[in-house]
């Protein structure tokens, strides 16, 4: 089998807690350690607590975020980290214990209080320290026997090790010295009878009867009494409630379980001219995101239509239909010149006046979750430099027409629904020359995209609060820009 590379933010990583002297191990799944190098896994660590603020800083310096889990599975003495890894552009997960806390992944009911001489064993193999076979296979076999052999996993039908889990236990199984477990139990773990431990190691090696498999997990359960967060009527309750209660607050509720940012959410817009890449960056930054945070997108250029906004320009089209007035698409000529923009008809003022409210409407929502803990991207955004796209339209379609007393009303209720939109806490603008944009767009007509695209190249950027991100450069580039300045603001 192929070795995987081991990513730099973990070689670094691994560096630093060793030059600290910080007292940790890598404490499960070592038998595919190499996953965890590559990123392919989370760096499960036990972590002593006399070392907990060396650690985070550590962590800190280089540029782990904390996150923090839906209410439901946030245990104590458990913190989650993640970090970025700028030449791959991989998240890595560090999942940070400071008590070994383990059990059915819905409730993870035992702490088996044994990290001192846990970690005492470790010792250093490749990038991370690992503890001794002997009580990683002692842990292993007390999480598999609660995952796989209660009579409340049986009933959901959680009665079988993964493939993975098989290859973990024989990997140790290999490695390990019963009569260093056998001492293990006996100064560590006095409370697990050697005979129940035993036949669990056996009844997880081979085939038994489901009674039998039942009647030892019962065993262990007993042995672990006193190490429960909760009683087990209480444990084995919460797990048949959770299994029928989350697929349903999922569907049909929409909760969504994903981490959040520790210090909290975030209203982040990808803005720039035609041929930029504002939508290939949203949909790259939501898929790099997404997968580990709770993370959420709307489109501003083109906002969701409200009720409202349904029936208004239903009632416009069947007004156009019924020829009480020509319908005309707008000329918007891409210039401030009134001699040279021609007025589109109040039907299309109206329109604009329900795009500004929609887009009201749009920004409420994710000013509200970003306001929650939630990482919210907006493609696209109302910038007051940028006059062709997603602002104001109203005052120049009417620049070659009298100020009536509608026009001026028409203007200002559009004016009160863009003032009403502060700016998002960050704001990426792709920059690319219109030539390039031109090349790359080819859905709409080449005079378009080069009259938008210009306007946004010609404004000086500098005193205003966007970061610039070079759009000219290639799709990979760009994407590696836009991640490398987002991470360290989330």
């Amino acid at each position: 089998m192929t070795e995987k590379p081991e990513l730099e933010i973990v070689r670094e990583f691994c560096r630093e807690l060793n030059k600290n002297q910080i007292n940790y191990c890598h404490w499960k799944s070592n038998a595919a350690i190499d996953r965890s190098a590559s990123g392919e896994n989370d760096l499960d660590l036990l972590i002593s607590r006399a070392d907990e603020q060396g650690f985070s800083e550590i962590l800190s310096r280089l540029g782990f975020k904390q996150a923090v889990e839906y209410p439901k599975y946030q245990l104590p003495g458990v913190l989650n980290y993640y970090g970025y890894d700028k030449k791959t552009g991989r998240l890595i997960h560090v999942h940070a214990h400071y008590q070994l806390v383990l059990g059915h992944d819905f409730t993870k009911n035992y702490r088996i209080p044994i990290e001192g001489p846990y970690l005492s064993s470790s010792t250093q193999n490749g990038l991370f320290k690992i503890p001794s076979a002997e009580f990683e296979l002692i842990i292993l076999v007390i999480r598999l026997m609660l995952k796989h052999a209660t009579w409340d996993t049986l009933l959901l039908h959680q009665g079988k090790l993964s493939s993975s889990e098989r290859n973990e236990l024989e990997y140790l199984i290999e490695r390990a010295s019963e009569i260093k477990v056998r001492e293990i139990l006996d100064q560590h773990l006095p409370y697990i009878d050697p005979g129940v431990f035993t036949s669990s190691l056996r009844m997880l090696t081979t085939d038994c009867r489901i009674w039998d498999r039942v009647r030892i997990g019962q065993k262990m359960v007993n042995c672990l009494e006193a190490n429960a967060r909760y009683p087990q009527n209480i444990d084995s309750g919460l797990k048949l409630w959770r299994r029928l209660s989350l697929p349903l607050e999922k569907r049909i509720f929409k909760k969504d379980v994903r981490k959040q940012m520790y210090n909290g959410g975030l209203l982040i817009a990808i803005v720039g001219g035609d041929g930029a890449g504002k939508t290939t960056v949203v949909n790259e930054v939501n898929n790099w995101l997404s997968k580990d945070f709770n993370v959420h997108n709307f489109h501003m250029g083109k906002p969701k239509w409200s009720m409202l906004t349904i029936l208004i320009r239903g009632g416009l089209k069947i007004g156009s239909m019924l020829g009480f007035y020509p319908f005309m698409r707008a000329e918007i000529r891409y210039t401030n010149d009134p001699n040279l923009l021609e007025f589109p008809g109040y039907p299309w003022l109206i329109r604009e006046i329900c795009t500004a409210r929609d887009r009201f409407i749009t920004y409420k929502k994710a000013r509200r979750l970003a306001t929650n803990g939630k990482l919210v991207v907006l493609d696209r955004f109302p910038l007051s430099q940028i006059k062709f796209m997603d602002g104001p339209q109203v005052a120049r379609m009417t620049a070659s027409i009298p100020k009536t007393r509608l026009v001026n009303l028409l203007n200002n209720l559009e004016l009160s629904y863009y003032q009403k939109i502060s700016f998002p806490d960050l704001i990426i603008l792709l920059r690319a020359n219109p030539d390039i944009a031109v090349q790359r767009k080819k859905d709409e007509t080449a005079h378009e995209v080069r009259s938008r695209s210009t306007e946004v190249w010609e404004i000086d950027w500098a005193e205003t609060p966007v970061i610039v991100v070079d759009a000219n450069n290639s799709k990979e580039e760009v994407l590696g820009d836009v991640k490398t300045l987002l991470w360290p603001r989330l």
